[in-house]
């Protein structure tokens, strides 16, 4: 037997708190009346991309936010944002530092390439603006530590860009999980398949286009030449990005800790390699595996298992980013489509039989979809209160893949500490926690 919830049925149902995220946002999505002006939040995006464009315009429009000033490196990028967001009135910044001394900017939005995470949210946090951070926090363990620190040690509203934190079917699959729908949890496994065959090539390095500040965009990573598939391709470069187990898995991991209340992991292995593209310059591999264990939570008593997949070469599925948690009454597979349960059939359980939940923002823009994170930022700004994703969460969720890519170098499982967030007993493992700046660009807090 099939059953499934309709929205009504669905909002009915859930939390208070969940209904109102949906309601909040949708409000926004009709028109929401402007705010007075003392009210309003007014926002800088550093990092003009695709992305970073979305995020901001997912804020501009709730009533009481509005983007005020623009970065980045990439002068075309940088124009087209400005004329987006309002042209003449917006302030255009080809340096982030600048925006953030600013006293019209109360908030930033810091979408850049993921190796500009960290250090445009601490500086933010030190010129008292409060940081919406695109995941992954870091490119380095060491990183999203200093991220923490220093939000708490200048008292700023961080959230992390795990948009689906903020959406009514997780919020619903978290409360059913947590009241025992799947039983004690064992398992989960957690996949990204995408085609990328036959992979972004080998192009030879040249000149930097000449809107784009090469220098400025390596900023603290080594310098090197300007390549298209370092600048256009970063997530696969080791200093750059994580590869997907880190730049698109966070959204996975985050996701996990909440629903079985992790903090963390206590040992990750991984193995992997190039089996799928053709030749190419890229670093992190095309077909990639890794097992991370955890000690035991409330909802798994025991602790559990959770594998990651990603796959280069495979082509479109029905879920191609999705997780399924594995419980002895039945089994949640999950997605930003919609959840379904199937329970298991047996002695002594239920017939087998699935439930189903679609996603209210099935039918909306990516950017309204945006809209539902966006508010929880926007009030928690007002209310000084640590929002669900903070960057806390957002960083105990980019650790699994940090984890699992130090065990691919290191070739052997390594052991975790979640609570001292230490590496045990492996001094070469251990050494890769934390990589050097380029001067003249430094990780303090």
């Amino acid at each position: 037997m099939k059953s499934k919830a309709t929205r009504r049925q669905f909002l009915g149902s859930s939390a208070a708190g969940v209904a109102a995220v949906w309601l909040g946002s949708q409000t926004a999505v009709t028109g929401q009346q402007a705010a007075p002006p003392s009210e309003i939040v007014n926002v800088g995006l550093i990092g003009c991309g695709g992305e970073g464009r979305a995020v901001a315009t997912a804020h501009s429009r709730l009533g009481d936010a509005r983007i005020v000033a623009v970065c980045d490196v990439n002068s075309k990028r940088l124009a087209d944002a400005r004329q987006q967001f309002g042209g003449e009135k917006i302030a255009a910044y080809d340096d982030y530092r600048r925006m953030l001394d600013s006293k019209d900017v109360d908030a930033v939005i810091v979408a850049t390439n993921d190796h500009w995470h960290v250090l445009p949210t601490i500086h933010a946090c030190q010129a008292g603006k409060d940081v919406y951070v695109e995941k992954p926090l870091s490119v380095f363990i060491a990183e999203g530590q200093a991220a923490v620190k220093a939000a708490e040690k200048y008292k700023r509203i961080v959230t992390i860009g795990t948009q689906q934190r903020s959406w009514p079917h997780y919020q619903q699959a978290a409360e059913m999980i947590k009241e025992g729908k799947l039983g004690i949890i064992t398992e989960v496994r957690v996949w990204d398949f995408d085609c990328m065959y036959p992979g972004f090539g080998n192009p030879p390095d040249s000149d930097p286009p000449p809107e784009l500040n090469w220098d400025f965009w390596l900023g603290p990573a080594p310098k090197v030449p300007y390549n298209p598939n370092r600048y256009n391709h970063f997530y696969w470069f080791f200093d750059y990005g994580g590869g997907w187990q880190v730049d698109w898995a966070v959204h996975h991991y985050q996701i996990v800790h909440w629903f079985l209340e992790a903090k963390g992991p206590i040992s990750a292995a991984a193995m992997g390699g190039f089996y799928c593209f053709e030749n190419t310059n890229t670093e992190w591999p095309d077909s990639f595996v890794a097992i991370c264990e955890y000690g035991p939570t409330p909802v798994a008593p025991k602790g559990f298992v959770m594998q990651y997949t990603f796959s280069g070469a495979a082509r479109r599925q029905q879920r191609s980013h999705a997780k399924c948690f594995y419980g002895t009454k039945g089994s949640m597979i999950i997605d930003r489509s919609g959840f379904t349960i199937t329970y298991e059939a047996g002695e002594n359980r239920v017939p087998t039989e699935e439930f189903t939940v679609e996603n209210v923002f099935k039918k909306e823009t990516h950017v309204s979809s945006l809209q539902a994170h966006a508010r929880v930022f926007v009030d928690c700004i007002k209310s000084r209160q640590k929002p669900p994703a903070d960057v806390e969460v957002g960083h105990q969720a980019t650790i699994p893949g940090h984890l699992m890519n130090i065990s691919w170098k290191v070739g052997r499982k390594i052991r975790w500490d979640p609570e001292k967030e230490e590496i045990i007993g492996d001094a070469e493992a251990s050494s890769l926690l934390s990589k050097p700046y380029r001067e003249p660009w430094k990780l303090e807090v």
